[in-house]
């Protein structure tokens, strides 16, 4: 290992889980990851060998069967996992916004029946808001649940759910208006339901169906589907927390978990086309030596090396704020934007310095070419990044009078 990334203040128990994670991706993702990117292949060794290692249960309570760990442990471990390969980090984090979501606003009842299942992983969690037309804009939400006695019936189209095939429980935003007064903020007749599925494509219970996966330019291996609900029955007892017209917030409380995940995944993707590419410069010659020995080079490693650095900084940075209970949105969204922008700049500077080779999908930088930008996207863009940090300093820096 090399003195970047590493993180000071860690218990025992965090190193030692970091060190089992470290140990996987090296002896059983990496090696694989590639080829299986390549056949656009569900990663389903490696998704059980996550299993094994309890880390679906990571962040859920010990009470519940869980490890109990906190948001920065898991923030760590994903960078690990997204070194080896982003998509398998994207198979636990929606399964992990689930999870909190339901420690911090489900039910009693909800936490008691999904949380020890989702601790051993039989229980897999993906969370669905977006739309086909939507964009940003989460208060545009039009899919709508309609009380009917003791249910809701939804009906709409959502968009980009991850392991929207695989998971058999999906936390969907839906418009719940009915019977509210006329002039109630968009974003207060949200309403978040817990729907549960068969895993697959197709009609997955009466009402829903996954049409399939969607074909993406990266970021392959997990499934990114469409959902289409069509007088889906859900019982009322489903809406999580038990009241409608909080799914907007809830949502926003598990999108500051998500950013930090992101911002991880950047991380450890930069931090893997940082190493492929100071091995790649100390093996490649020119002009009768390694082009690592030339000033241009050596330039091009000390940028990616600080931009490492600096994005694992503010990550971490980012989840403790979280655990110690305190507002993050500022924090996750500085780390969410810097981390991806400096993973996208840092994956070019190594496939620029792999030259020709670096377009041969023989080379594992070609991989990480292509998914570098979905992290710009993932989360909230660059811009909603940038306009949630402008407004929350201006609360801070508020002139007083």
């Amino acid at each position: 290992m090399g003195r970047l990334a590493q993180t000071d203040g860690l218990t025992e128990v965090q190193r030692e889980i970091l060190s089992t994670v470290r140990t996987f991706v090296e002896k059983e993702i990496i090696p694989v990851a590639t080829e299986l990117e390549h056949r656009d292949e569900y990663p389903t060794e490696i998704v059980e060998g996550l299993k094994d290692l309890g880390l679906f249960g990571l962040m859920i309570p010990e009470e519940y069967g869980g490890l109990g760990e906190s948001l920065l442990t898991y923030a760590l471990c994903v960078e690990e996992i997204a070194r080896g390969w982003m998509s398998v980090s994207g198979i636990i984090n929606t399964h992990f916004i689930v999870a909190y979501l339901l420690l911090q606003h489900g039910t009693q009842e909800q936490r008691d029946h999904f949380l020890p299942r989702m601790a051993t992983g039989e229980v897999r969690g993906a969370f669905s808001m977006s739309e086909p037309g939507l964009g940003s804009d989460v208060s545009a939400i039009t899919t709508k649940g309609v009380r009917d006695g003791d249910e809701y019936v939804l009906t709409g189209q959502k968009m980009w759910l991850t392991n929207g095939g695989s998971a058999n429980l999906v936390a969907v935003l839906c418009r719940t208006d009915e019977g509210l007064p006329e002039g109630t903020p968009p974003h207060k007749s949200l309403t978040t339901f817990l729907v549960e599925k068969e895993p697959g494509f197709g009609e997955v219970r009466p009402g829903l169906t996954v049409p399939g996966k969607i074909d993406k330019m990266g970021y392959k291996g997990v499934d990114t589907t469409e959902l289409i609900l069509d007088g889906l029955r859900v019982p009322a007892d489903r809406v999580l927390g038990g009241t409608t017209g909080r799914g907007f917030y809830q949502m926003m409380d598990g999108v500051e978990v998500g950013r930090v995940n992101v911002a991880a995944r950047g991380c450890g993707v930069a931090q893997r086309a940082f190493e492929l590419g100071i091995a790649y410069a100390q093996q490649r010659q020119t002009f009768g030596k390694p082009i690592a020995q030339h000033q241009a080079i050596q330039f091009k490693l000390a940028e990616m090396a600080t931009k490492v650095e600096a994005a694992h900084a503010l990550m971490v940075k980012a989840a403790k704020t979280k655990d110690d209970g305190r507002r993050n949105d500022l924090e996750a969204g500085m780390a969410k934007y810097l981390a991806s922008e400096y993973c996208k700049e840092v994956v070019e500077d190594a496939f620029r310095i792999h030259g020709g080779y670096g377009f041969s999908k023989e080379y594992e930088i070609e991989r990480l070419y292509r998914e570098a930008p979905m992290l710009l996207i993932g989360e909230g863009t660059a811009e909603i990044q940038k306009m949630i940090v402008g407004r929350r300093l201006l609360e801070e820096y508020k002139l007083r009078s």
